[in-house]
């Protein structure tokens, strides 16, 4: 027994070119942020202009590890693995993570250095201002396009490249400041401003980690009195409980139990059942395969029923 969508196949096929797509548009232009940043910022002498540069690059980094994930997970399923390969697409996310710790990592150590032994002023010119806010408009238009891409998509490997691309605008902000400053005489600022935004990196690399980590550990996706909701709705259902999902955001994995009368015939039980899977998989588009388990309506899994509702767990 259990239901499972028919065109998940040729739909996720879809989706995994569409998220591809997006990936080398972002690609491209990340990579001709990074150089724009980091050859000014090598030129002028900036710290936090070439730290920028660095995280840019990181940015394109990740967009490589995201197709690389992306292709592995667009694979089908298997018999080695029976449940798809849609979580090589989260561990692609988590990688993207790690990128985002490392860049925090060097953005800060470089400014700690440049604190403690001596700071050379920066030469700030128009270019160098002309560079950075060009960068924030286009970093920006790549933050909204990729992670408007990634909902719609259902994307995690999209929405946290996007997170990335986030904290990229905020290094340039600082930036921004930092050569305010030292225009102003406070060459010290440069520094201070790359140290206060590898901060910001280290925040974005959490939320990304959090997010991966709500589907490597099986986190539920969809809350089990909504899902309890629509199966009690089915007529002949008596009970629902041990309401149970897990996977991917836009592929998500239910099981459950449902109580019907012990006296009726084992297929009218089975029909039952069938039609609650279908009306799972119907109320809940994200929802790629449902099994439901056929009990009797007795005093323990009446029990049982009523434990759960009073906990609040359907």
């Amino acid at each position: 027994m259990g239901y499972q969508r028919q065109s998940s196949e040729s739909t996720t096929s879809e989706r995994t070119r569409a998220v591809r797509r997006v990936l080398w548009v972002v690609l491209g232009l990340n990579v001709l942020v990074a150089v724009a940043k980091l050859g000014w910022g090598l030129a002028s002498g900036s710290v936090a202009m070439q730290a920028d540069g660095f995280h840019s690059m990181f940015d394109g980094t990740s967009n490589v590890i995201g197709l690389f994930g992306l292709a592995l997970a667009g694979r089908p399923a298997d018999r080695d693995h029976p449940y798809g390969h849609g979580k090589y697409e989260t561990y692609a996310s988590a990688a993207i993570g790690a990128m985002l710790a490392v860049a925090a990592y060097n953005v800060g150590g470089t400014a700690i250095r440049e604190l403690v032994r001596g700071v050379e002023p920066a030469d700030v010119t128009a270019i160098s201002f002309v560079v950075m806010i060009g960068t924030i408009c286009v970093n920006t238009g790549v933050t909204v396009f990729e992670r408007r891409a990634g909902k719609r998509l259902g994307s995690e490997i999209l929405i946290a490249d996007a997170s990335h691309t986030m904290s990229d605008v905020y290094v340039s902000l600082g930036v921004i400041l930092g050569l305010v400053a030292v225009r102003l005489g406070y060459p010290i600022a440069d520094p201070v401003i790359a140290l206060l935004v590898a901060v910001s990196i280290a925040f974005a690399a959490l939320q990304v980690f959090r997010q991966a980590g709500e589907t490597l550990s099986d986190s539920v996706r969809i809350p089990p009195p909504a899902v309890a909701a629509v199966v009690c709705s089915v007529p002949g259902v008596l009970g629902c409980h041990r309401v149970r999902t897990r996977g991917l955001p836009t592929d998500v994995y239910v099981d459950l139990h449902v109580q019907v009368d012990g006296s009726i015939p084992v297929e009218a039980a089975h029909a039952i059942a069938e039609t609650v899977e279908r009306a799972v998989a119907e109320a809940f588009p994200q929802v790629l395969d449902v099994i439901a388990h056929v009990e009797p309506y007795d005093a323990y899994e009446a029990r049982q029923t009523a434990e759960e509702m009073d906990a609040g767990l359907v």
